[in-house]
């Protein structure tokens, strides 16, 4: 399986410390955000390559950071007003990249409390394209996310980007496993029209086309929006 991290936003709401320095590298204890959760899935043994989407203003920060460990790919973007949007970050890996296997997809600014073993394991049992789903009481957070109905057997029923009237409590983090035979739909999703800034568009679209599951998480996903988020992170995060 190949790793697909997004990396290539500009996050404006942490300014200045990521006006200019990427936030997935900001430091959370004695690491990078993305170094948590690279070494948690260098322990799962699954993962044969790292590939790494950026955009032109961070690229050669992410180059530094690498030493050729990882593939780096420069989107070419410069700024928030310019940037791709996520779902074309995940078509120009692919493409760029000749991606042929299993891909586990995910947004390189989030830290999570629990080890994605079990996701992947998940992956393996379903067989099919799947998704990370946990329960948010908040309607007003609700409104700002994706949001997926699902059935007994956690296949995706319907999926929607900050709906209006959400139709469960179910949210997605950014963390997707795509199987091999549906990379190809990525770029008959952006066709087709679906929509691209966030990436769960594509899997509001593909779960129309094909079966895709949505696995419950066991722990907690911590997203760094903001300074406070962050502060509160490097709190958490200085036991481990």
């Amino acid at each position: 399986m190949q790793c697909l991290i997004l990396a290539a936003g500009y996050a404006t709401r942490l300014y200045p410390l990521t006006e200019n320095f990427p936030k997935p590298l900001l430091k959370v204890g004695e690491k990078a955000i993305l170094d948590w959760l690279i070494d948690d899935l260098d322990q799962t043994g699954i993962i044969d390559e790292y590939i790494v989407v950026t955009n032109h203003k961070f690229a050669n920060i992410f180059e530094e950071w690498s030493k050729g460990r990882f593939t780096i790919i420069d989107d070419g973007t410069t700024n928030n007003d310019n940037r791709l949007g996520a779902v074309r970050d995940i078509e120009l890996g692919i493409r760029l990249k000749g991606v042929k296997d299993d891909l586990l997809v995910m947004a390189g600014d989030n830290l999570l409390s629990f080890s994605l073993k079990e996701y992947l394991d998940y992956f393996q049992e379903k067989g099919t394209t799947c998704i990370m789903r946990f329960y948010e009481p908040d309607l007003a957070k609700l409104h700002k996310t994706g949001v997926v109905e699902v059935d007994a057997d956690g296949r995706i029923l319907s999926m929607e980007e900050k709906p209006a009237e959400p139709k469960s409590h179910w949210c997605c983090p950014p963390f997707y496993i795509y199987r091999k035979e549906d990379l190809p739909l990525v770029d008959k999703g952006i066709k087709d029209g679906c929509g691209t800034d966030a990436p769960g568009s594509f899997i509001a679209w593909l779960c129309i086309q094909t079966p895709v599951h949505a696995w419950e998480m066991p722990g907690r996903r911590y997203d760094i929006g903001n300074l406070d988020s962050y502060k509160e992170v490097q709190r958490i995060f200085e036991a481990f």
